[in-house]
């Protein structure tokens, strides 16, 4: 068996047990604040599932665990403090379970909940997490293909508040950056890029678990998406290469997608075979992974690449291929 699909058993494994114990013990609704801890510390150790599974492997777990704080919010019965600590963990368990519905295309539901997420996290009085929503909200719109860069505009407005941690602000600027390269303004996308890696310079183990798996290579990556976006691939293809360089497979989804933009820089330097082997390299590494999303990329990379150079036998052994099939991922 290989390592991905133990990992997507075990975590069927982990689901089916853990899904019963969530929604079935009402009891520990007890409004103190070491339950907001406790939901806080499960949701840190559940986040790691989404290294390796896709969102159609997560969703049902992540969202009985946004179901949960949310009975014990409506039970009204927390002080002040408790309130707001569960209404903070109920917006990133929110923002959870909408990233999987997201990764899973299932776009209304990763729509209320990122809308939830937002809500909850305006009330609890947590600018870089209500940022952090409305970045997700705008990853979805541009993944739609409708505007996003009023929403970005509003998510850099809160990193820029009192009190945001700095991985937090990096985050919140790298996500905004990718709006802004996609809208062609290349010079926002510099700016905002700056910012965030300034930001993460002076990040420390106190940024909160949602925002710390942003590290260097993962700002690498940003800025040589955003490159490639804006049709610069001379200055993409070095920072992509080398940062994908480091990225373990393991991370089999994410290397996938974020190599696609490797391969469309390949393509715009005219260097159409190097493209044409990076998609099928990527679509090994994916595999049967549950995320819509690399392969719907991928897939568009190789179309572009049958159209504009279909003479070419790389790309045509590409195109023969059967890994380009659509994922099916079912609800």
């Amino acid at each position: 068996m290989l390592r991905r699909d133990f990992l997507r058993a075990s975590g069927s494994l982990a689901l089916s047990g853990l899904l019963g114990s969530v929604l079935g013990n009402t009891s520990s609704s007890t409004s103190t604040i070491e339950v907001a801890t406790d939901l806080t510390n499960r949701l840190t150790s559940l986040r790691r599932l989404d290294d390796t599974l896709g969102g159609a492997d997560t969703y049902k777990l992540y969202n009985a665990e946004a179901e949960l704080s949310a009975r014990i919010l409506q039970g009204g019965t927390a002080r002040d403090a408790v309130h707001r600590a569960l209404l903070a963990v109920h917006a990133e368990q929110s923002q959870q379970a909408g990233w999987a519905a997201f990764d899973a295309g299932w776009h209304d539901l990763a729509r209320e909940h990122f809308r939830r997420s937002h809500a909850a996290a305006v009330e609890s009085g947590d600018p870089g997490l209500a940022g952090n929503a409305l970045a997700f909200h705008a990853y979805q719109l541009i993944t739609l293909g409708k505007p996003a860069r009023s929403i970005s505009e509003k998510s850099v407005q809160t990193a820029g508040e009192d009190g945001v941690d700095p991985g937090v602000r990096a985050l919140l600027y790298s996500r905004a950056a990718w709006t802004f390269a996609l809208d062609g303004d290349a010079d926002t996308t510099a700016r905002c890029l700056g910012v965030a890696e300034e930001a993460h310079a002076v990040a420390d183990a106190r940024t909160p678990d949602y925002a710390a798996w942003i590290d260097a290579d993962e700002l690498a990556i940003m800025t040589g998406r955003c490159w490639s976006e804006l049709r610069r691939p001379l200055r993409a293809v070095p920072v992509l290469e080398s940062a994908l360089g480091r990225y373990s497979d393991v991370h089999a989804r994410d290397k996938a997608l974020y190599s696609s933009w490797l391969a469309q820089s390949y393509a715009d330097a005219g260097e159409v075979e190097q493209a044409a082997e990076t998609v099928a390299t990527s679509l090994h590494v994916m595999g049967n992974v549950a995320s819509v999303r690399p392969r719907q990329r991928l897939t568009e990379v190789a179309e572009r690449l049958g159209q504009r150079h279909s003479d070419v036998p790389a790309v045509q052994e590409l195109l023969r291929g059967d890994a380009l099939h659509p994922l099916d991922v079912r609800r």
